[in-house]
């Protein structure tokens, strides 16, 4: 029997493509550990139409349960059952929180719990991963949580995750962490909200210089000692902006980047040329410039679905009519047959990201050094 608030297409309340779309993102999480398809499922037959407030309980309820699992397993010294299931408490919290509006209390509350899980995990991994904070802005730190390479006596290779604004860095430890160590890579995963709240979005999105961050954390690792620093990627997670691309013009010590490369900074300078008649797009204003229109020694790939908001074959001419010689840019595209063609590959982020990582690991490299 279909769960009542499921469509025959799988579709969860399609009168609400918020909801809908959290809910594709955890299913797929399953594919990762960031969550079960059993309650998922079980979930969304508890869910009440029209009652926004069972969504945010009915998730907490769950992570809840996660979490006391997880505690429980720790106790007994089962560490890798109390990772999984802190990483699912973990998701399920955002999740519990996604819908509720920026100054309610329950969403904050929910981004801590959420939080706390994360730093739990991050300590029963061997080695243990560690919370930092990185300085960037007067009054304002960056947060991130650095997971070491399984072989914690070498300088490894490293990859930088960061999000769009308004994205929490948490998913990453489910999304990403498995590929980064099984390819011997350290991961640090980070969100421009450092400790703030979510109301802080606003004053990011009023910011201009938000690839400052960057050199930043660049900084940051250069001090590590557990860092192979001629070998650090970074992963722009999401598409929404171009910051990391403008990072790579400004970021000599990147040695590969996965970002969109610049494709909005110049897709919304040709529809302005085009908007208004002008033959000569470089005239059109946009806000730095893009990767694709500047010499970078940086290796970029860049990846997008054939079925998201920037169609395959307008991204290809972007791309063919923007690259320099001289640049080393890659485009790859995931049709609807393999699947990952939705919007940041919401359909399947797993194959997205497989292929992302070994073109990092084709970049960087997965043999370390001793130290």
């Amino acid at each position: 029997m279909m769960p009542a608030c499921l469509s025959d297409d799988w579709t969860l309340c399609p009168e609400r493509e918020d909801i809908s779309a959290e809910f594709t993102r955890l299913l797929t999480a399953a594919q990762e550990g960031g969550a079960t398809i059993a309650e998922c499922l079980m979930i969304a037959r508890q869910l009440k139409r029209g009652d926004d407030s069972s969504w945010h309980r009915e998730w907490k309820k769950l992570a809840q349960a996660n979490r006391q699992r997880a505690e429980a397993a720790f106790a007994e010294g089962h560490m890798a059952s109390a990772q999984r299931n802190w990483l699912r408490a973990m998701n399920y919290y955002g999740a519990a929180a996604m819908p509720l509006e920026q100054g309610d209390e329950r969403r904050w509350v929910a981004v801590l719990a959420m939080q706390e899980c994360a730093r739990r995990y991050l300590s029963a991994r061997s080695p243990a991963g560690e919370v930092v904070t990185i300085p960037w802005l007067e009054g304002h730190a960056l947060q991130g949580y650095f997971v070491p390479a399984p072989s914690g006596n070498v300088r490894a290779p490293t990859v930088i995750c960061i999000g769009e604004p308004g994205h929490r860095k948490e998913e990453f430890l489910f999304k990403l962490v498995p590929h980064a160590r099984e390819r011997g890579f350290s991961l640090l995963a980070l969100d421009l909200f450092g400790e703030q709240r979510d109301e802080y979005i606003e004053a990011l999105l009023r910011r201009r210089d938000l690839e400052g961050a960057i050199p930043c954390v660049m900084d940051y690792l250069e001090g590590r000692s557990d860092i192979d620093f001629a070998r650090v990627g970074i992963i722009a997670d999401g598409w929404g902006s171009s910051f990391v691309a403008r990072a790579v013009l400004q970021e000599p010590r990147l040695a590969a980047a996965v970002c969109d490369g610049g494709l909005w900074d110049l897709h919304e300078r040709a529809f302005f040329a085009s908007r208004f008649a002008l033959s000569d797009v470089s005239i059109v204003p946009v806000p730095h410039a893009p990767l694709m229109a500047s010499s970078a020694d940086c290796p970029v790939l860049i990846t997008l679905g054939e079925d998201g908001w920037l169609k395959a074959d307008r991204a290809r001419q972007i791309v063919q009519s923007s690259r320099l010689d001289s640049s080393d840019v890659m485009l790859k595209v995931f049709t609807a047959a393999e699947t990952g063609a939705a919007q940041s590959h919401a359909d399947n982020p797993s194959l997205a990201n497989e292929y992302i990582f070994d073109w990092l690991e084709s970049r960087l490299g997965a043999a370390a050094r001793r130290i």
